[in-house]
């Protein structure tokens, strides 16, 4: 078992908390000014990993904007009258009472790092304050247990997958430092925040107070256990998926581990959210599925039916798997994670762990992806289960989009149909061919789907200009390709209800 903490968790003060705000706003402590500070290329570099980059450019500035980027961007320590002077309504005092920091001599310490986190949704850009522990750069080795980790990528994802809707009760499950009960508050009436952990939930609850936003409860306990009995609109959960060996030696890190065996938390997650949700409430989640037994080349599709039939089929399951990793890489990535690479005396212990874990299962590949489970208002249920491996954008917006589509749909085929502003058309020709042989839509946003398309349906979309009626553009197609209407509209209907599904084409009305 890894070490904890030998650090305090912060304490978060309002008073205190309203003092630093003021003086990071004075010292501009944003994206943007930092990395001009320090230039594009140093800050690309301690998103790798670097800091010495920044340190060079720095190293003559005695600023405030400087000082504040050395002690609380990189976490490295600062002379005592630097820091009283960029801190000049807080005081180091109160950086100490905050435990954001330590004095040892003539300087300050930090113990943690808070650094600006920018953010875009349907309201437009914004930017936070985001304090967390002190990462595996500052402390020069491997992360304590009780690691509260700052906005990774995982956390990111999880905010461009979060559907932009108004709600009155939200619930965020395992917030860690409290980023997505952020995201979330901006759309909601009330939030509840819970963690396993009180030293995230101290940070989240700093960082609530550091940004002003006041509509957040935290609360401590496992899973559901702090909220039984409540229902939510909408319930969002980055939780501690990761699959990890339960034998000694192997690191337990809080952040991203549940306790439990194998694939068991989000599976336990997914089956009991529903509970919680009112009648048309979204839970959404990142997570990882293991897929057991079989030939490598069905896994793909084993892990997907396994996570589906976690979920009774009068809910509504969408799952978007963005990739699978094999065993071995999977373990590799996650003993990374914890700052143990191949070089390290553990490393090969804890990879046997890990692939000796996964042989008992039968494991033969492990998903990473997106769940959305809905408990449905209307009685037609979406179960959509696929991989989707190429670069995507604005998915909060694009599940939003399928989900009201399917709702439409439940009630018939709108009467009139736009083609989505994103959508282009792609003719492939053989040489000499004036036909083409293949005829392709593709999606310029959302999830940027290809679909190949007859000429027929092309024709059927092209004409889709919220003019003509479905069934006047139908019609007309009949008569242009002599074939019967009942025919063609047979092979037609269910393509362009699942053109709708995907947002190729929009109701008009």
């Amino acid at each position: 078992m890894t070490a904890v903490s030998d650090t305090p968790a912060p304490v978060p003060d309002p008073t205190l908390s309203t003092a630093l705000a003021a003086d990071l706003d004075a010292a501009d402590l944003r994206s943007e000014p930092l990395r001009r500070l320090w230039g594009e290329e140093a800050d690309d570099a301690l998103a790798r990993g670097m800091r010495e980059p920044i340190l060079r450019a720095t190293r003559d500035d005695d600023g405030v904007l400087a000082t504040l980027g050395r002690l609380l961007v990189l976490g490295m320590p600062q002379p005592t009258t630097a820091v009283a002077r960029a801190v000049p309504r807080t005081g180091v005092d109160g950086l100490v009472s905050l435990g954001l920091a330590r004095l040892d001599g003539d300087d300050v310490v930090p113990t943690a790092l808070l650094r600006p986190q920018s953010f875009v949704d349907a309201d437009g850009m914004g930017e936070w304050w985001i304090a967390s522990d002190l990462d595996e750069v500052a402390l020069d080795g491997a992360l304590p247990a009780d690691h509260v980790l700052g906005v990774g990528g995982a956390s990111r994802t999880l905010a461009e997958i979060i559907m932009p809707i108004e709600v009155d009760r939200a619930l965020d499950l395992g917030t860690g430092c409290g980023i997505q009960a952020l995201l979330v508050s901006r759309h909601a009436a009330a939030v509840v925040a819970t963690d396993i952990s009180a030293r995230a939930l101290a940070f989240a609850e700093l960082n609530a107070l550091l940004n002003g936003v006041a509509n957040i409860e935290f609360r401590l306990g496992s899973m559901f256990e702090p909220v039984a009995g409540e229902a939510f609109d909408l319930i969002v959960s980055n939780p501690p998926f990761v699959i990890t060996p339960r034998v000694d030696g192997v690191p337990e890190y809080e952040y991203r581990d549940g306790g439990l065996v194998g694939d068991a938390l989000v599976e336990q997650f997914v089956r009991a959210a529903p509970s919680f949700l009112t009648p048309g409430g979204v839970a959404q989640l990142l997570g990882n599925w293991e897929s057991r037994g079989g030939q490598a080349a069905l896994a793909l599709r084993a892990g997907l039916d396994r996570l589906g039939s976690w979920v009774p089929d009068d809910l509504d399951l969408w799952v978007v798997q963005r990739e699978e990793l094999t065993p071995l890489a999977y373990a590799e990535l996650w003993i990374r994670d914890g700052g143990i690479t191949p070089r390290d005396a553990a490393f090969t212990p804890l990879l046997s762990a890990w692939l000796d874990d996964f042989d008992e299962r039968g494991v033969t590949g492990i998903g990473f992806g997106y769940i959305l489970v809905r408990r449905p208002t209307a009685e037609a249920s979406l179960r959509r289960l696929e991989h989707v491996s190429q670069p995507v954008s604005n998915v909060g917006g694009a599940l939003r989009t399928g989900l009201a589509a399917h709702d439409r749909l439940a009630a018939g085929l709108p009467s009139t149909l736009v083609t989505a502003s994103d959508v282009t058309e792609a003719r492939h020709l053989l040489p000499g061919n004036d036909d083409p042989s293949i005829i392709e839509l593709r999606q310029g946003g959302g999830f940027a789907r290809t679909v190949s398309v007859d000429s027929a349906l092309a024709a059927f979309v092209g004409a889709c200009d919220g003019e003509l009626t479905v069934m006047q553009i139908a019609a007309a197609l009949a008569d242009l390709f002599e074939v019967p209407f009942a025919d063609l509209w047979k092979d037609l209907e269910p393509r362009i209800r699942a053109l709708v599904v995907d947002g190729f084409l929009l109701p008009a009305e």
